[in-house]
């Protein structure tokens, strides 16, 4: 089979080279265009981007998925199969133009968590499992016919960052058994069934503010379901601290629910509804990131 990739993002990267070293015939990659970042904000190049150039593979970098110049130039790629993982919503003149169809890789069991950050929110909502499906695309976004799914356990204590990278390795696995069923011409592929409630939109700022009056749980879910980004975030002082580590420590009390307690050299801890979550790992904004220990050098609450 001839195969175009489509991603930008290290979790796709996982499986462009597992396509690669299962020996597939990757006629060439699409990309996001090369952005300037850093404090000499100098072009850079996607994750993906870099892969394939190391690999010399094929790279497109449209700025319009309709522009008409880059439909030709995908037509011309002649792909039988497309593979998007981390990538932009395709017009459908993309997603149906090869032969066998298009199939993306998404980081949860469907329908559960449909959405841009199922990865995070299934640690926000408390889960204890997750896996990742590969599925056809169709109109309706992650809602296509599933090939193949393979759960994965989620440790109580397991951030985000960990997660996305057990779940990078699981998916290039499974991406590779999907091109060899397709292949195979042994595809039988499953209707997801009705939309499931739980959803994973794209997460937005007021979404990572830490709200004292909930309960440690659900309040140490949010730190860890955001570590290490975006991270969830409290205010000390006025100033926002990005907190990437805490535990919860139940116990009932009678504090007023935001008040802080330390003994200004080891312990950090704040009070919620049920108890005191203890800050292990933060940022103060325009500082670097720091264990409490060394955030207490310098802060006084």
């Amino acid at each position: 089979m001839r195969i175009v990739f489509l991603g930008t993002p290290d979790f796709a990267v996982a499986s462009l080279a597992a396509i690669k070293e299962a020996g597939y015939n990757i006629a060439g990659v699409v990309t996001a265009p090369d952005k300037p970042a850093g404090r000499g904000m100098q072009l850079q190049q996607s994750p993906v981007k870099k892969y394939a150039v190391q690999n010399n593979l094929k790279v497109l970098q449209p700025l319009k998925l309709k522009d008409p110049v880059f439909i030709d130039e995908l037509r011309s790629l002649n792909a039988d199969l497309q593979v998007v993982i981390a990538f932009r919503m395709l017009p459908e003149v993309v997603w149906t133009m090869p032969p066998k169809g298009t199939i993306n890789l998404h980081a949860s069991l469907l329908p559960d968590y449909r959405g841009a950050a199922p990865i995070n929110w299934v640690i926000i909502n408390g889960e204890t499992k997750t896996g990742v499906c590969t599925f056809f695309l169709k109109h309706e976004i992650d809602t296509g016919d599933i090939v193949l799914k393979e759960e994965l356990l989620i440790d109580e204590e397991m951030n985000a960052g960990e997660l996305h990278d057990q779940l990078m390795v699981l998916g290039s696995k499974v991406i590779v058994n999907t091109l060899k069923l397709i292949e195979a011409g042994e595809i039988k592929g499953i209707p997801q069934g009705p939309a499931s409630n739980k959803i994973a939109p794209k997460i937005f700022k007021r979404d990572c503010f830490i709200q004292w009056d909930q309960s440690g749980k659900k309040i140490y879910n949010l730190i860890r379901g955001l570590s290490p980004y975006p991270a969830a975030y409290t205010t000390l002082d006025g100033k926002h601290v990005k907190i990437f580590k805490a535990k919860f420590e139940p116990m009932t009390h009678v504090d007023k629910l935001g008040t802080l307690y330390s003994d200004h050299k080891t312990f950090l801890k704040i009070a919620c509804k049920d108890g005191y979550i203890h800050l292990l790992d933060v940022q103060m904004e325009s500082k670097k990131r720091m264990k409490i220990e060394e955030f207490l050098r310098g802060y006084q609450p």
